[in-house]
């Protein structure tokens, strides 16, 4: 007989995002909470303290990206599931994947992997390890992936190319694609002054951050109202402080964040009041068959994309008339503004792309274990 949901306790668990981190709280944790299952995340803390009834945050204390205490962290996590006993464990990266197993092997109960990145692509493709070492590391994350795949009774995945790519979660894995939890009070102010422009989510060479910013100065050379917002975090501080420098003298391009995580409601807060979004990945084998949750975030708030040249993305835009496709490596800059000032978008409302397509899938799958 199925455990009602209102007796039912999970734990969702990362070890760097926070813990109103949007896929784990906007999307999984408020869609548990409001089914009445009693949802516990653990995580960075929180960039805001409101939380909805029936999820509590539990934070961890902060800690540098490469330290001891990114390792103790797992214990401590560990130590919060033993002690609530939740039904089921979710866990969002690899490196929990060894605490989960000693949680199932402890309580009896069952964990689930969350995928959402494919971590032997992110390593091999970025430059977040040393070159020499990244064939070393990616090996032996997958390695573990595949090693403890009969432990989880369950995969939830955040891109369908990870049913072809991820051979260690065929046989009971879904999609749960990082689709947009719109606000029912959404509602889109444009600024009629400027020409706003919004790059959000993590900076990193890998996400397009600098060809953002040369977009803006190429455009900004023929049409002075332009303007550029960047609005998330920079894992890297390298890659941070040649941000600065690449902004100093451009005071048309603001900065929101940096170090820390961005709440939620700024990125939005940007999204409403911008007239374009850029998406601008350099080409790479990591990314290419990936949709970029905030491409979802745009077009569910119908704001035109500046968009990266991408098959499967423009696919996504096409019927609604949502982007202009850029070739950020040679972007032609003339070419773009005519298109910015002329074409009418958003002809037809974009379907599939908000959280209510992905909801009860997750909510099927979630019962389907208890």
């Amino acid at each position: 007989m199925r455990v009602q949901d209102k007796e039912t306790r999970i734990l969702l668990a990362s070890v760097l995002k926070p813990v109103d981190e949007p896929r784990m709280y906007e999307r999984m944790g408020k869609s548990l909470a409001h089914r009445g299952f009693e949802v516990f995340i653990a995580g960075m803390p929180p960039s805001s303290s409101s939380t909805v009834k029936g999820v509590q945050f539990l934070p961890h204390l902060r800690f540098k990206r490469i330290s001891l205490s990114r390792i103790r962290v797992r214990f401590r996590i560990l130590a919060k599931a033993v002690s609530l006993k939740p039904d089921l464990f979710i866990v969002t990266t690899h490196e929990l994947i060894g605490i989960a197993i000693l949680y199932k092997l402890v309580t009896g109960n069952k964990i689930i992997y969350d995928v959402q990145e494919d971590y032997w692509q992110n390593i091999m493709h970025t430059k977040a390890w040393p070159k020499v070492l990244r064939p070393l590391i990616a090996f032996s994350v997958r390695c573990k992936e595949r090693i403890s795949s009969p432990f989880f009774s369950m995969f939830l995945l955040a891109e369908q190319c990870y049913q072809e790519e991820l051979h260690f979660a065929r046989g009971k894995s879904i999609v749960i694609a990082n689709k947009c939890a719109l606000a029912p009070s959404f509602e889109r102010k444009s600024a009629n002054v400027s020409i706003g422009l919004i790059f959000t989510g993590t900076m990193a060479e890998s996400t397009g951050i600098f060809e953002a910013i040369n977009l803006a100065k190429k455009l900004r050379q023929l049409e002075p109202r332009i303007q550029l917002t960047i609005v998330g975090q920079c894992p890297q501080q390298n890659t941070l402080r040649k941000i600065i420098s690449e902004i100093s003298e451009s005071p048309y391009i603001h900065l929101i964040g940096g170090n820390d995580f961005v709440p939620h409601e700024k990125i939005a807060d940007a999204i409403f009041s911008a007239h374009f979004g850029i998406i601008s990945y350099p080409p790479s084998p990591h990314t290419k068959d990936k949709i970029p949750s905030k491409l979802y975030e745009y077009l569910a708030c119908q704001l035109p994309v500046l968009l990266q040249e991408n098959k499967l993305w423009g696919h996504l835009c096409a019927s609604s008339n949502a982007a202009i496709s850029v070739d950020f490596q040679k972007p032609d800059a003339v070419a773009i503004l005519i298109e910015m000032h002329r074409r009418v978008f958003y002809s037809k409302t974009p379907e599939n792309v908000t959280w209510q397509s992905e909801e009860p899938l997750l909510l099927t799958s979630i019962r389907s274990l208890l």
